[in-house]
């Protein structure tokens, strides 16, 4: 299995939230993050104690990671 592949959305929503075949899991939002314009979505499940969610940041490379890709540098080459 590649790296793509173990972070896929789905592989990473049952990373951090379990098997959730019986627990009821909901997009509540999906667009794009403000600092840097990639996609992130945010993922909620309905326990009985509440609505437990995460967010979900789509990286260069396509993997999705819990955490938001690094904002890209300005940088000049030097020779």
């Amino acid at each position: 299995m590649g790296v793509a592949s173990k972070r896929s959305l789905r592989s990473q929503v049952e990373k951090w939230l379990g098997p959730i075949s019986s627990t009821p899991v909901r997009i509540t939002r999906f667009g794009r993050a403000r600092a840097n314009q990639r996609r992130c979505v945010h993922i909620e499940l309905l326990l009985p104690t509440g609505p437990f969610g995460f967010f979900f940041f789509r990286h260069r490379d396509g993997t999705w990671c819990v955490f938001p890709p690094e904002t890209e540098r300005l940088a000049m080459p030097a020779y």
